[in-house]
């Protein structure tokens, strides 16, 4: 496979996940799902990553500001850190209507559509600037496998996402980490030698509000 496909490959089964985690939510929409959020919230935010891949590619840009997933995501920290982010998510799980279970399916099925109608080289318009559709993927296989991760827990499921998007998440993960000087700290971690410091994250520092990924 090449890197677009793979990326394209771990994209679709991140959404599946997403899509078939809530159809397990059964009416629990307004139960507890992540810090400030519901679960009808929760996955209005994660549809959010979907959504985005959508309208973006509808504002195409005219030059690439953004290289990289990584750079990505250094670019919108402060974003991610303000009250925006919740208030989107809420208004997104409204946007869901009476069966969000229903229209995620919808969303999924349409994106991917639009997604495979394509070969990666795409320039869109993002939060951060223009990217290839090749480079900002990624952002949203993260986002997918993370939310339907926090999901799963809200829903008392399983969480553990395929392997292909898993993969790609945690690539990501270890391209941020080493970028920002955080691969040891996370190293130790993760082969038992310590705990990571409160609040660490890769993705905005050590103060992460509410667990919440990006915008």
């Amino acid at each position: 496979m090449t890197a677009w496909e793979e990326s394209r490959r771990a994209f679709t089964d991140a959404a599946r996940w997403f899509t078939a985690t809530t159809a397990l939510a059964d009416g629990r929409w307004e139960s507890p799902g992540l810090g400030e959020w519901d679960v009808r919230a929760l996955t209005g935010h994660t549809s959010r990553s979907l959504l985005t891949v959508e309208e973006y590619l509808a504002r195409p840009a005219a030059h690439v500001d953004v290289a990289t997933a990584a750079d990505y995501y250094r670019a919108t920290r402060s974003i991610a850190a303000g009250p925006g982010v919740a208030q989107r998510g809420r208004e997104a799980g409204a946007a869901l209507g009476d069966d969000p279970a229903a229209a995620v399916t919808a969303i999924t099925d349409r994106v991917l559509a639009l997604v495979a109608a394509r070969d990666g080289t795409e320039p869109l318009t993002t939060l951060a600037g223009g990217m290839r559709l090749a480079d900002y993927l990624p952002t949203r296989v993260f986002e997918l496998t993370v939310h339907t991760a926090d999901l799963a827990v809200a829903l008392g499921v399983p969480a553990e996402p395929p392997g292909t998007a898993a993969a790609h998440a945690l690539r990501l993960v270890a391209e941020l980490a080493v970028g920002d000087g955080r691969a040891g700290a996370l190293l130790l971690a993760a082969t038992g030698r310590s705990a990571l410091p409160a609040g660490f994250s890769v993705l905005r520092g050590p103060a992460t509000p509410e667990g919440r990924s990006g915008p």
